[in-house]
């Protein structure tokens, strides 16, 4: 029996034996052992990673306990069973965390039915952070979810985590088109969430993008373009407020929060009243926005869904890309 299903890292905080463990389960799972395959004797795998046959044992032993192996006196150990619970231990890398992000991972955690431990990880949109963390962490879990945000070349990165344990989320990177995602399409969904609003938008003049930041998803600016070329709107696109003077009859779309307070702000100096004639669209609704001058109209993924859909990838060990549903809620700032 080969032993090249056995994953040890000697520097992994995780204990030696359970790394044993955690090797025969993903292997179990894989099939790529099967009941009554032989496995590797204590003393070969005692040998092979310089491990004391204790260490060994114990894992063994364990696994004896949960009926996944048995042993035959004189003969060695054996695959028992296959019906088991592999146990998930699942690293989640998201860009930042935000009021969106914990609405997402509740919704994650409580899809998962109490059945993986989570550790949750943020690189800020640092790339040398996100790299760290994946090298970090290769081997350490049973399932990786990334959150890639706007970098590219990520496939030498992503190969090096283990075949078939890696989800992404948010983002469908072309470059990774052969991993399971759940992701937002930033370009249908504010050329659809426009177009439903297109009736509220006639009161008004321009169309103003406020792209702030390179963090942001480009593909959102795309369909906004193509909305209003498609529908020969007025509209100008900027990078600060600093850039221009919101005017009357104006309509701002405004990816960061920062950004929205200081609009909101400059309205108010300015005495134009928010929905009359001067509107507002922000992205990725959450609770203050639901109250914030009244109401602000935003175009926004499901959250909740989001995790419920990543959760359903993880259980079922799905290949499966899925666009995760948007929409727009109509309130009082347009």
């Amino acid at each position: 029996m080969s032993r090249n299903f056995i994953h040890f890292d000697p520097d992994s905080e995780v204990p030696k034996y359970r790394q044993i463990m955690q090797s025969v389960k993903l292997a179990i799972e894989k099939k790529s052992l099967k009941k009554g395959d032989k496995l590797p004797s204590i003393n070969q795998i005692s040998s092979l990673y310089n491990l004391s046959r204790d260490t060994v044992m114990y894992a063994y032993n364990e696994l004896k306990s949960h009926g996944i192996i048995c042993s035959n006196k004189g003969k060695g150990y054996y695959v028992e069973s296959t019906e088991i619970e592999v146990e998930e231990k699942i690293f989640l890398l998201f860009d930042e965390f935000n009021s969106t992000k914990e609405e997402l991972y509740n919704a994650f955690i409580n899809a998962m039915n109490s059945s993986a431990s989570v550790d949750v990880f943020f690189h800020r949109f640092n790339y040398q952070v996100f790299k760290n963390q994946i090298n970090n962490n290769i081997g350490k879990y049973t399932a990786y979810v990334v959150m890639p945000a706007s970098f590219e070349n990520l496939g030498h990165l992503i190969q090096k985590l283990p075949e078939n344990r890696v989800f992404l989320l948010d983002r469908l990177k072309p470059e990774l088109k052969g991993y399971p995602v759940v992701y937002q399409d930033f370009e249908a969904d504010v050329y659809e969430g426009l177009v439903k609003v297109r009736n509220l938008l006639s009161k008004y003049r321009r169309l103003v993008f406020v792209q702030s930041s390179s963090k942001e998803p480009q593909e959102r600016l795309i369909g906004f373009k193509k909305f209003c070329q498609e529908f020969s709107w007025d509209y100008t696109v900027v990078k600060s407020l600093s850039e221009i003077r919101p005017a009357l009859y104006d309509v701002f779309l405004v990816p960061s929060d920062r950004t929205l307070v200081e609009l909101i702000k400059l309205a108010t100096d300015y005495d134009y009243e928010i929905g009359m004639k001067f509107g507002i669209i922000s992205f990725n609704d959450s609770l203050f926005k639901q109250i914030l001058a009244g109401g602000i109209t935003t175009i926004s993924t499901d959250f909740v869904q989001m995790g419920q859909n990543l959760a359903g990838l993880v259980l079922s060990h799905s290949i499966r890309q899925l666009r995760n549903s948007s929409g727009i809620v109509i309130r009082k700032s347009l």
